[in-house]
């Protein structure tokens, strides 16, 4: 049997990002407490993510979402990686608060931004170990988080994830 590089890429990607789904599980986590969630994007669900991307940026105006919209497209797969809200208890103040109980409301638990970006951190050496290109994306992070595909979750990256000649998520060209 011969297999072809570029007939088995996209199987090969998809392992790989489930590989980085995992890592992103196994991170440390503040206080041993796990509340992260992690999801791969596929399919035609890449397309109503850049949909719902192009659709935001009537709302705030942040052009960079149509570029990073249209780069979408060129992933094999999407992994998504958020936290709930829940504050530790620690009282550490990080978050510009004295107490946890005295946070005011919407204000993220420090400790949860930094377990997302541990696990994010996990995530992409994992893809970085098996030669995958990624891009950490807060525009398609928003928009998944708009769409509530990690049900609850307060903070939503994207990692678009992609094998090909030239990593297609840099040296972008802005969107007119």
């Amino acid at each position: 049997m011969i297999q072809n590089e570029r007939d088995i890429r996209h199987e090969h990607v998809l392992d790989v990002a489930r590989q980085m789904m995992t890592a992103a599980r196994t991170a440390p986590k503040g206080k041993g407490v796990d509340i992260i969630e992690v999801a791969l994007v596929t399919g035609d669900d890449v397309k109503v993510l850049s949909d719902k991307m192009v659709a935001m940026v009537e709302e705030h105006g942040m052009k960079f979402f149509l570029r990073d919209a249209d780069n979408i497209l060129s992933a094999e797969g999407i992994v998504l990686i958020g936290t709930h809200e829940q504050a530790q208890g620690l009282n550490c103040g990080h978050c510009g608060y004295a107490t946890c109980a005295g946070r005011a409301e919407g204000v993220p638990c420090a400790i949860n931004s930094v377990d997302v970006g541990i696990a994010i951190g996990s995530a992409c050496a994992t893809a970085t170990d098996m030669r995958v290109d990624t891009r950490v994306m807060f525009s398609a992070g928003l928009a998944a988080q708009r769409l509530d595909w990690l049900k609850g979750c307060k903070q939503v990256y994207a990692i678009p994830v992609s094998a090909s000649s030239k990593n297609p998520f840099f040296d972008r060209k802005p969107k007119q």
